[in-house]
């Protein structure tokens, strides 16, 4: 080749080089594979070696090297950014209100609420250190966030500095980042929608480019404050207001049920002449005090709410109903569709949820039905429009075996006493479809958080052998993986990073990670609380010892019979026992501490008898727990306090607590504790 053909060449592949770095870096859309990216790379460097003369050219200077492992420094929030509970109707507003009434003890007390438009955006908060912004970051899993205070510096109505009176040392301003509907015409050849836009805007490495998107914001809400100076929520809006902070217009208080009504019908009604998209209106409990009080589950505020607006519905026809298999070993329906759009979404699938919805609604193969879908719940069908079935059509019969070819069954429910809606394959791990699903579990975000192992890649892998069971996560043979179109030297190191750090997990993440049924995210912790480390937890594997734990987890407030015999259940089976004994000898598995050690009831276990008259037994026990105390739910010598309301005490609990020589402490001297 002569010397013009190999610098056209060279000249040729930098220049495409640059353009899937813009496309990468700039945009947010690699257009190619992390492989053919390093190829394009190898290439280059290839030709610069055999050709010296190309280094003269200087071609290659500025180029960047390598995709960096995380694009963002990540950091961690000051104050978890949780997640809101949904409304979908009335009756979940007066269930909200209901909620709140009852953990604060309220009878006929009203309790003002303040309105806010939910503005379908990306999250992100404003950190002010005496006045000035010194961080930025975005919502992330809501505990860690990526700092990416350059590019919202690029947004010119968010103040860089407050000026004002009483302005706070410690300053956290929570937003929602738009973009507004006139504006993002202008650039809709770009991004799919206004909110995919904000967010590949935000993610921009290089800020000037963020510069070029008319990014805009509503500041609502606050985390950390030092010291606290606001009182109820509209004070907050009103005073950061006063400070330029932009906030929404149409914010406002609400003092009852029918103006919840009337508000949610004058917005919905409005929202399409609006410059920006919601999905709903969130409502807040307006006292501050009252805010702290109720505080919070793991996943969201008990004084917050998202009211959805009404789900958007489309019409469609159903091709075929194919039966799924989940991590419990829930049996399924899903629906085939021919594709719709419903509410901006191209949807081609519609949940049936179990044979009796099939039953009650006679779905079969081939009728037209509405579907909606709301928020961003999995589409389901409303109803069949049954004037245009065909003569032909049949009932469709639920399979009583799973895919696995196991015979299903529908557990008995203690509570109901009627037999569970849904079928279950019993098989667990030695079901393959339950085993897939079990993996997607445990790499999701609430468990493991493994970066780089979504729901696709566990289907990939399972189907090449790769990971079969827990473990192989933490074995994987990456030459392998190496050989595997799209997978490059970048993608596999910064896979084997996120495996390695996700070595290390805290118990109650991992207790809630291995899927036992009926144990979530909080029972998951109330778990953790009582066995404290691995150590003990691993106890469960043996049939003894298990039998005495199950005992004595009877005494805890939040677990019941349920949760006990879906343990037991779980730990008898031998296939569970060795998958999950096989997957704590890959790992570190950290002790549970609890949220604050050095509270007025650190490693001290309570119990609660008899109502309480300034707040409820429920807030009583969440601040026992916020104080580092563990609630136990029945009586015994372990317990260090039984702390007696003055409203009818159970006389038993009381004498027994004396003749265990357990310290009682009586309602007003429990006030004295907190108030001391």
């Amino acid at each position: 080749m002569s010397k013009k053909k190999i610098v056209n060449l060279y000249k040729k592949k930098i220049s495409i080089l640059k353009k899937h770095n813009h496309y990468y870096y700039n945009q947010d859309k690699p257009k190619i594979s992390d492989k053919d990216y390093d190829d394009l790379k190898s290439e280059i460097s290839l030709l610069e070696k055999e050709n010296n003369f190309l280094k003269k050219l200087n071609l290659s200077q500025n180029l960047v090297g390598a995709k960096p492992t995380n694009k963002f420094k990540k950091v961690p929030h000051l104050q978890p950014m949780l997640s809101l509970s949904n409304a979908f109707n009335m009756n979940d507003m007066k269930d909200f209100i209901k909620k709140i009434n009852n953990f604060l003890n309220f009878k006929d007390r009203k309790i003002q609420l303040f309105s806010e438009p939910k503005i379908d955006g990306i999250s992100a908060t404003l950190i002010y250190e005496k006045g000035t912004l010194i961080r930025g970051l975005s919502r992330g899993d809501g505990t860690v966030g990526e700092d990416i205070l350059s590019n919202l510096k690029t947004i010119s109505s968010i103040p860089k500095f407050i000026k004002g009176e009483n302005i706070p040392n410690l300053l956290e301003i929570r937003c929602e980042i738009y973009i507004g509907k006139k504006d993002f015409l202008k650039i809709s050849d770009k991004f799919a929608n206004p909110r995919n836009a904000a967010g590949g805007s935000l993610r921009q490495k290089n800020p000037s480019e963020t510069e070029k998107i008319p990014l805009k914001y509503f500041a609502y809400g606050f985390g950390a404050v030092e010291p606290m100076i606001f009182k109820e929520q509209s004070d907050f809006l009103k005073k950061i207001s006063k400070w330029n902070f932009v906030i929404n217009p149409l914010s406002k208080t609400i003092d009852s049920l029918d103006e919840i009504a009337q508000e949610y019908k004058k917005i919905d009604q409005d929202r399409s002449s609006l410059d920006y998209d919601i999905d709903g209106i969130v409502y807040k409990v307006n006292d501050l005090n009252l805010q702290k009080r109720l505080g919070s589950t793991s996943n969201s505020p008990r004084w917050a709410i998202a009211y959805k607006f009404s789900a958007e519905k489309a019409t469609t026809k159903i091709n075929n109903i194919v039966i799924q298999v989940g991590r419990t070993g829930a049996i399924t329906p899903v629906a085939k569709v021919d594709p719709v759009t419903v509410g901006g979404v191209v949807v081609s699938n519609a949940t049936l949820h179990n044979e009796e919805e099939i039953e009650r609604k006679d779905i079969r193969i081939g009728d037209t039905i509405v579907i909606q879908r709301a928020g961003d719940v999995i589409p389901q069908v409303v109803s069949v429009d049954k004037s245009r079935r065909n003569q032909n059509s049949k009932k469709f019969i639920f399979p009583e075996k799973c895919l696995c070819g196991s015979k299903t069954s529908k557990e008995f429910s203690k509570s109901t006493k009627k037999l569970d809606a849904v079928r279950r394959c019993t098989k667990g791990y030695n079901c393959d479809f339950t085993a897939k699903e079990k993996l997607k579990h445990i790499v999701s975000k609430e468990a493991f958080n493994i970066d780089g192992l979504g729901k696709k890649v566990i289907e990939q892998f399972w189907s090449l052998n790769f990971i079969k069971e827990p473990s192989d996560i933490f074995k994987l043979n990456y030459n392998k993986i190496k050989k595997l179109e799209g997978w490059g030297d970048l993608s596999i190191n910064n896979l084997k990073k996120a495996i390695v750090k996700s070595k290390t997990i805290f118990l109650d993440r991992f207790i809630y990670s291995i899927g036992i049924r009926h144990i979530g995210q909080e029972n998951a912790k109330i778990l953790a609380s009582f066995f404290s480390s691995i150590k003990d937890f691993v106890k469960l594997f043996e049939f003894k010892n298990r039998k005495k734990i199950l005992v004595n987890l009877s005494d805890l407030d939040g677990i019941g019979e349920t949760q006990i015999q879906s343990i037991d259940n779980f730990f008898s089976n031998d296939t569970n026992s060795r998958i999950i004994k096989e997957l704590i000898s890959q790992l570190n598995i950290k002790d549970f501490t609890t949220q604050n050690k050095d509270g007025k009831f650190s490693n001290k276990k309570l119990m609660f008898t008899g109502g309480f008259k300034n707040m409820s037994r429920s807030e009583a026990k969440a601040i026992a727990e916020s104080n580092g105390g563990k609630v136990l739910g029945s009586l015994s010598k372990k317990l260090d306090f039984l702390i007696v309301g003055d409203s009818k005490p159970t006389k038993r609990k009381v004498d027994q607590a004396k003749q265990l020589n357990i310290k009682i402490i009586l309602e007003k001297e429990w006030n004295k504790i907190l108030n001391s």
